[in-house]
């Protein structure tokens, strides 16, 4: 008897033109094109998370959104992040969710997670270059700037 394992399904192309993909320098680069990749009827009702994919020269691979959750949370699967960051080769990465509510402020859970993620990616050699927090206002929150991660 023939036993097949269960894998999730990630496409991974690369662009051709990489050179012309957007680079990140700045923690307001990364929140300028996260914003323009928000749903903007979504950001104010409930929790999601992203991730950006970036190659060895912080040019942006892809956007990812990682999980939708409620109005004052969402469920992150870091394997499921990890196992989307192998697919697609990608050497950094920078986290993101919004605040429904407006609140620029990092939570306990929030920077307990960026840790734990952190921790993990060290393994992959894949670098966590920032955590931001965006708000449906278009401000945000970046753990980078505000010396946590």
């Amino acid at each position: 008897m023939k036993s097949k394992v269960n894998e999730i399904s990630i496409s991974y192309k690369e662009q051709n033109n990489i050179e012309n993909a957007p680079s990140i320098k700045s923690s307001s680069d990364a929140a300028e094109l996260l914003f323009e990749n928000w749903d903007s009827d979504t950001i104010t009702l409930y929790e999601s998370f992203k991730v950006l994919f970036l190659n060895n020269s912080n040019k942006v691979k892809g956007v990812y959104e990682l999980s939708r959750g409620g109005i004052t949370g969402t469920l992150v699967d870091i394997r499921i992040l990890f196992a989307t960051a192998l697919k697609s080769l990608s050497v950094g990465i920078i986290l993101a969710h919004n605040h429904p509510s407006g609140k620029l402020r990092a939570s306990n859970a929030d920077i307990e997670l960026t840790k734990k993620i952190k921790n993990a990616a060290e393994l992959f050699d894949i670098k966590v270059l920032d955590h931001l927090i965006i708000t449906p206002d278009g401000n945000y929150y970046s753990f980078a700037d505000n010396h946590i991660i």
